[in-house]
């Protein structure tokens, strides 16, 4: 990553604006008394790994694969950036790594426990299978919950499961790629996940297949000093198709919680994946998360990211141009509220020749919220053709908002084009007494500055999660001034 000891710091007045924003979390901020039949324990050790792998029935090379990434865990130490004394309050022997109430999925909302399926009914999770996606995962804890594809998409040969039944079922498949893409060596939390990881999503589509509706997985933390280690495998085929919807929420507990997932992409020649993210979680969260995709020829790979919520979230999704003519994009909001800290960005590594990069990157920040754009465009040598786009803007809200940019293009190669454009703005007193002189009032007024602010990047969304990204930003500005 880039060197993080100048950043380009901007901070600006307001004397408008209010300096505390909390966001509304009622539609995540919940939590029910469960009992889990399966429980590691608090703290990390050997015998964890091992309560995992017994409790999964898993073969021995994936035991052996925990314990050695449990060994590299140990010895890397912790990432140094200006976020570094938040990760430092993570206290590891405090957290409890895996917490289940059942080892297998229900394939039917009716199967599912009362109590976790009062939750995802509460999540309007149902609601949304039924609307407009092509299959669910929903994950409570440390393992999913329920698990169902709809039977036509099923025909074409899609395979949507857990990790678990991925390594049971299609062994072949995902032993080819697991942990290739992002390796246990690659960081200490993508380490952490090697170790202890637990559910997530298992996808392959064949060559030729374009799913017209999205597949979607839903991850929720319930428990108090609990960590959550999801670990998605995307494989798509060559020419196949597929958009995949992530989202995430916890309630809100005194005590830190852990998230720390690893993602792994691979679109083979001319596929197209497109993995969008939409997390609200709470303010005691820290969201530590390693996404990378490799593209092959022709392939393309979109990561749409909205980061919203957490204690600390650092998160770049990465894209691999591996292939001649591979295209990578990475489009992102991120929203620093009060007291929190989101380091966010975006890789792109080129290694093939004519192939293409895209970031855009929105922050906005608020009160004493730290928002930061960290990015890495890498040309290497004997790489030609190749062409980036970067783009960071910035909006501050508050008198101490604060954001902070760390750009690094290194091109070694020969007949590139790569551009980089940074800005930074305010609403302005102005802006808001204009609005306000026309009977809107004043937080409206932000709200409605704020979504222009993001509003392009908002229709990257689908239409059922960009109506809800405008809503929370509205939230956000309720109580903001007066």
């Amino acid at each position: 990553m880039p060197d993080d000891t100048h950043p380009a710091e901007t901070s600006v007045g307001d004397k408008t604006t209010a300096a505390a924003i909390d966001i509304d979390r009622e539609r995540g901020n919940f939590h029910y008394a469960e009992s889990y039949a399966f429980d590691a324990g608090v703290g990390l050790s050997p015998k964890v790994l091992d309560y995992i792998s017994d409790v999964k029935k898993e073969p021995g090379w994936v035991r052996q694969f925990r314990h050695d990434a449990l060994g590299i865990f140990n010895s890397k130490p912790l990432p140094t950036s200006w976020a570094s004394r938040e990760i430092e309050k993570i206290q590891f022997d405090k957290i409890r790594y895996y917490l289940a109430k059942e080892k297998r999925s229900s394939r039917t909302w009716d199967d599912v426990p009362d109590d976790v399926k009062k939750t995802f009914e509460r999540l309007g999770i149902p609601e949304q299978e039924r609307k407009f996606l092509a299959g669910v995962e929903a994950q409570f804890d440390s393992e999913s919950a329920y698990s169902r594809m709809k039977e036509e998409v099923a025909k074409q040969g899609v395979i949507f499961v857990g990790p678990d039944e991925g390594l049971t079922k299609h062994s072949e498949i995902f032993r080819e790629y697991f942990g290739k893409i992002v390796r246990p060596d690659d960081n200490k939390f993508a380490a952490l996940n090697s170790a202890v990881f637990s559910g997530g999503s298992f996808i392959y589509v064949p060559p030729g297949v374009k799913l017209a509706q999205p597949l979607q997985a839903y991850f929720r933390i319930n428990a108090e000093r609990f960590g959550q280690f999801e670990r998605t495998l995307i494989i798509a085929g060559e020419g196949a198709e597929l958009t995949y919807l992530e989202g995430c929420t916890a309630p809100k507990f005194d005590t830190a919680t852990l998230h720390s997932a690893v993602v792994e992409l691979i679109a083979c020649k001319g596929a197209k994946i497109q993995y969008i993210t939409v997390q609200n979680w709470a303010t005691n969260v820290y969201n530590l998360v390693t996404k990378r995709g490799l593209a092959k020829d022709d392939a393309q790979i979109r990561w749409i990211d909205c980061n919203i919520g957490s204690r600390l979230t650092m998160k770049y999704p990465a894209v691999v141009l591996d292939g001649e003519g591979a295209r990578g994009e990475v489009i992102s909001i991120a929203l620093a509220s009060e007291g929190q800290i989101q380091d966010t960005g975006a890789k792109m590594i080129h290694r093939a020749p004519r192939t293409t990069s895209n970031i855009v990157s929105k922050s906005i920040s608020v009160g004493s919220g730290l928002a930061s754009y960290r990015g890495l465009v890498k040309i290497p040598h004997g790489v030609g053709g190749c062409k980036n786009n970067t783009e960071c803007d910035a909006l501050l809200i508050n008198t101490n908002s604060r954001t902070d940019t760390y750009p690094a293009i290194v091109v070694s190669g020969q007949e590139n084009n790569t551009q980089h454009e940074a800005s930074v703005s305010k609403v302005s007193a102005e802006q808001v007494f204009y609005m306000m002189q026309r009977g809107i009032r004043e937080a409206e007024a932000m709200s409605l500055a704020v979504n222009g602010f993001i509003n392009d990047l908002v229709k990257e969304f689908p239409i059922e999660y960009s109506a809800e990204l405008k809503r929370l930003v509205e939230l956000e500005m309720e109580g903001s001034v007066g």
